[in-house]
């Protein structure tokens, strides 16, 4: 059981790490938000089928029959969630869409509570509070300005990854990565009926071809894979790092200086998650060690 998790927490904070430059090539591009949606969904799609057909070549349609409806739901939930966070960001300030994509782990540990009756150790409870108050430090100086029509996308996107992630965290047996292609299908073709399939510059073509063919497929599939081994909720929890080191990219290559706040929330963040993390490593070695000592009193007494 704590070989499990330690893997889920590993894959989680993996797909984490390949997420990060994803706030910098975004704000790289200067491409109109539909047009950046149309080319991330059909390449991130491109891109899942190829991963897909590498992983299960001759059965990957049978992986696929194997996810059923909750595969289909899995789909819907992953464009949702990608359309409400670029539609968000376009309608209001970034720092109103953290904060509400930051509740994602409180609305995927009570839907997990509440639908499928999981509960949460009440460590995992703590940690969730304390980054959720940090990556609300962390956008509160922008908090209030923008388009409500925004924080309803970024309240969809937030409630769409939570969902996504409870949906396949209930069936283990299914590898829901592969619904992914379908997904973001769902997005190129809802942003080409919006006006999306235009062809960009070279630059900025680059720039989504380098986040939708590298970074964000391995990232997406991580992720999605997480919830077999863990709790939905602490997978969502992982992503709060996207918040601390997506900001620090962009301080980095761009010159935005974070807000003051930022720091503090950032701090708060890293350092939970840190202990979490570590907490859960000391278990599983005190977990098998108990094992070999209870294994090498057994043949010793044999």
């Amino acid at each position: 059981m704590e070989n499990t998790r330690v893997k889920g927490l590993t894959i989680a904070a993996l797909g984490v790490l390949f997420i990060l430059p994803d706030a910098l090539l975004v704000k790289i591009t200067s491409v109109e938000p539909v047009v950046f949606l149309f080319w991330r969904g059909l390449l991130l799609a491109t891109s899942f089928l190829l991963i897909s057909a590498a992983r299960y070549r001759s059965r990957l349609a049978q992986e696929v029959r194997k996810c059923g409806r909750k595969g289909i739901y899995c789909a819907v939930a992953f464009s949702l969630s990608t359309l409400g966070f670029v539609m968000g960001m376009k309608n209001t300030a970034a720092g109103n869409v953290l904060v509400i994509l930051n509740m994602a782990p409180m609305i995927a540990a009570l839907i997990a509570w509440l639908v499928w009756k999981e509960t949460l150790p009440w460590r995992t409870w703590v940690v969730i509070i304390v980054c959720v108050a940090g990556a609300t430090l962390m956008a509160i100086s922008e908090w209030g300005r923008g388009d409500p029509i925004g924080l309803i996308m970024a309240g969809v996107a937030a409630t769409a990854l939570a969902t996504n992630l409870n949906v396949a965290r209930s069936k283990p047996e299914a590898d829901m990565s592969v619904m992914l292609m379908f997904g973001a299908s769902l997005v190129a073709v809802v942003a080409a009926l919006l006006g999306g399939a235009v062809l960009p510059s070279t630059r900025d073509l680059l720039f989504i071809a380098l986040l939708c063919l590298v970074f964000l497929p391995v990232s997406s599939i991580m992720i999605q894979i997480g919830p077999r081994y863990i709790p939905a909720a602490e997978v969502s929890l992982m992503l709060l790092m996207e918040t601390v080191f997506g900001a620090l990219l962009v301080w980095i290559f761009l010159g935005e200086v974070p807000p003051e706040m930022s720091f503090v929330g950032g701090a708060i963040i890293f350092t939970a998650l840190a202990i979490h993390g570590w907490l859960e490593v000391r278990r599983y070695r005190k977990a098998k060690r108990l094992q070999f000592e209870l294994g090498g009193g057994a043949r010793g007494r044999g």
